[in-house]
């Protein structure tokens, strides 16, 4: 007998993913759901500037229309819901101008939307009631630091979008809500699941966290990509969910990349933290899951294991940051520390030194070699950025200051434009919120429907101990050298200031030996530019996975990193490039 499921397809990873993919989605084959994900931390920025350029009308994601558009017939005729949080800043407005396409297209789609993320209106309020704000990251309180917030956005869970499709809704717009509810909430609605069914939405979350980037679950990004059969018209996630809350990853057929253990393990150890991994409607602990090939280009997850939600929601916040502005220039050949030491101090001496500045960044990066092939191989390149709440300071001036030094500096000058970041910043600031200060407002026809959290309900709580993993351990006879991404697989992102670095082992014989290898001294061993920040290390042995956070590494999130890698995407690759020394039969058993 099959078993009752709903079929749960993503065609968007980010502002800016293939347009084409929603329709590809839904003509491609069956689904019942079609989901996007569009907001990261950065885009949140991106949409208050759109806001303040464009208006107040304004502040979500344009290109949804006309994917929307090109597919609204069909999702009514193949009954298919769509769940976004395209909404953004404005799900309200957003939701008028998908009104206006069905009307235009003589549709009859029912449309909810969801408010209750933005915390600007209630901030004071909010800080009168004790709420510090204190920063994740640094553990400042907001009230000390000098800069303003102009955005701070709770992020919603799935409750609201059950209830708007429990209220008959064909699509649901939403605001700033985790990246897993826009799959939590529709699988709650199908199952008719309870508030405390944690290890089912538990399961849901890890579906909607794998699928949620789109084609980094279907080989996208992915460490093995010789793997990959083919990357032309890659196919996009889709999570087949049970009502006991395992799921199938899979893809349309007859389109390109792969579906795989591997695959799935790298999506889900992208941007996380710890394995209970938290969120407002449900803990889920990815150290239980059993990830199976059940065949081809179908990966079954089982064994979802939930705790109640804490009772705060996370919050970004953005805060004005100020102005930046910077330089790259190329230094060749012979010398290369002196020539960076020489233009260094004439760019500040000219623009009236670096106490001028909020702050000030150079990196030299010795890209070079002595006897080159190719007059790129014997070059480096100096980067500095500069920063400060004066537009003035960091404006054209310090461009043409160092323009005017072209002539009249160190031998083979070369400069870069484009290259580094210029014009307003803001900075990221991740927060938490007391639950009891957020309720959600569904809209939908007439109706204004409060969803509470649910750890303001009262609720029994309920927490899973995991059971305790023994690992095999392997008698080596004798090593080898190898690049550690010749064995291991790896996957980073951001985490607002803070990265993360998961690494996965193909087997278990492998895994015991990188669990016992890679201690957190040893990668700051490796990746010795890692040494000065804090490193969290986490163990999910029941994906022979470890995971690392990174605490600071991207500075006050990815608007205002001066870091060349800015969302920390290269990190792990940067790891696999190491020359490690293994035993030789996982050389052998590779």
């Amino acid at each position: 007998m099959t078993k009752e499921m709903i079929r749960i397809a993503n065609c968007s990873g980010f502002y800016g993913d293939k347009l084409s993919v929603a329709k590809d989605m839904v003509e491609g084959g069956p689904i019942d759901v079609l989901t996007g994900d569009y907001l990261a931390e950065l885009t949140m920025t991106i949409l208050y500037n759109q806001k303040i350029k464009r208006g107040e009308d304004h502040g979500y994601v344009g290109t949804f229309l006309k994917q929307f558009k090109d597919v609204a017939k069909s999702t009514q005729e193949k009954n298919i819901k769509i769940v976004s949080n395209a909404g953004g800043l404005n799900p309200k407005a957003m939701a008028l101008e998908v009104e206006k396409i069905i009307d235009e297209l003589n549709l009859k789609l029912k449309v909810a939307y969801i408010e209750g993320d933005d915390l600007i209106p209630e901030f004071q309020k909010l800080s009168e009631a004790g709420e510090k704000f204190k920063n994740l990251d640094n553990e400042i309180n907001l009230s000390d630091y000098p800069k303003k917030p102009i955005t701070a956005n709770a992020y919603l869970g799935a409750w609201g979008i059950k209830e708007a499709l429990d209220n008959g809704a064909d699509v649901v717009i939403c605001p700033r809500v985790t990246d897993a509810a826009v799959v939590i909430g529709p699988a709650a609605w199908k199952f008719n699941w309870s508030r405390d069914q944690y290890d089912e939405l538990a399961g849901a979350l890890a579906a909607g966290h794998i699928i949620e980037c789109g084609a980094q679950a279907t080989g996208g990004n992915y460490s093995f990509f010789q793997e990959i059969p083919t990357f032309d018209n890659i196919g996009y996630p889709i999570a087949e969910i049970y009502k006991d809350g395992s799921f199938v990853i899979t893809k349309h057929d007859n389109t390109g990349g792969l579906v795989s253990v591997g695959t799935v393990t790298a999506q889900l150890l992208y941007e996380i933290g710890s394995p209970a991994y938290l969120n407002p409607d449900v803990i889920s602990h990815f150290d239980t899951l059993k990830i199976s090939q059940e065949s081809e280009n179908r990966v079954l997850v089982e064994n979802p294991r939930g705790s109640s939600p804490t009772k705060t929601h996370k919050v970004c916040v953005n805060l004005v940051g100020g102005y930046r502005n910077g330089i790259e220039l190329l230094l060749t050949g012979l010398d290369i520390e002196e020539k960076a030491e020489l233009i260094i101090d004439q760019i500040f001496k000219s623009v009236g030194g670096k106490e001028i500045f909020d702050k000030v960044d150079v990196q030299l990066h010795r890209t070079d070699k002595l006897d080159a092939n190719s007059n790129e191989e014997a070059q480096a390149f100096l980067r500095i950025d500069v920063m400060s709440s004066n537009p003035d300071l960091v404006g054209r001036l310090f461009n043409a200051k160092i323009v005017e030094l072209a002539l009249a500096n160190f031998p083979g000058w070369t400069g870069r434009s484009g290259v580094v970041p210029n014009g307003a910043y803001i900075e990221y600031w991740p927060t938490l919120v007391d639950s009891k200060h957020i309720k959600e407002i569904v809209n939908i026809g007439n109706k204004k429907i409060e969803v509470l959290p649910t750890s303001q309900m009262n609720l029994e709580e309920k927490y899973y101990q995991k059971e305790p993993f023994e690992l095999k351990k392997i008698d080596p006879s004798n090593f080898e050298k190898i690049f550690f991404g010749r064995l291991f697989g790896t996957r980073s992102g951001d985490k607002g200031g803070c990265a993360n670095l998961g690494v996965w082992a193909k087997n278990e014989e492998s895994y015991s030996f990188l669990f016992d290898f890679l201690t957190v001294e040893k990668l700051k061993e490796l990746l010795p530019d890692l040494d000065q920040y804090k490193i969290d290390r986490y163990e999910l042995p029941n994906i022979n996975s470890l995971n690392f956070y990174v605490h600071g590494i991207l500075q006050e999130g990815v608007s205002s990193s001066t870091r060349m890698d800015g969302q920390a995407k290269s990190l792990g690759e940067y790891l696999r490039s190491k020359e490690i020394q293994v035993p030789s039969q996982l050389i052998t058993n590779k």
